[in-house]
């Protein structure tokens, strides 16, 4: 296995990546039961030195971990076990590319003085309309 390219100048080292196959449920008749063509791709995120502790953080939460802190990536889309590798290859490289971009902060603000006076004003008019659906006194 080759070392995982995220972007030009971010690389996966291959040793930080582990595979295995297994047999894959649905179509495929017989092939199905006597081939291994499902992938599970696991990335040790615990003990990776490439990816910032930033990163690692929100790729924790955006991926599924196993008990040992590695991040698990499952292909069964193809009858290929290569072709399943590198689906999964593929899979974690654009979960990574996700976990890189920084979510915006967000800014506390107020809302204007017109919508709070717009809005009370609705209220006011609300309860006018309910207020006046009473009874009628004769």
């Amino acid at each position: 296995m080759t070392d995982l390219e995220i972007t030009p100048s971010l690389w996966i080292p291959a040793s930080s990546l582990a595979w295995s196959a297994a047999r894959s449920g649905g179509p495929g008749g017989q092939n199905v039961n006597k081939v291994s063509t499902k992938v599970d791709l696991r990335f040790d995120l615990a003990h990776d030195t490439v990816l910032h502790r930033d990163v690692k953080e929100r790729l924790a939460q955006l991926a599924q971990l196993d008990a040992d802190g590695r991040v698990i990536v499952v292909s069964e889309r193809t009858r290929s076990q290569a072709d399943n590798l590198e689906d999964a290859r593929q899979k974690l490289a654009e979960m990574i590319r996700r976990a890189l971009v920084r979510p915006k902060v967000r800014k506390a603000t107020k809302p204007s003085k017109g919508s709070q006076r717009r809005r009370l004003e609705a209220k006011s008019q609300r309860s006018a309309k309910k207020a006046s659906r009473g009874k009628v006194e004769w």
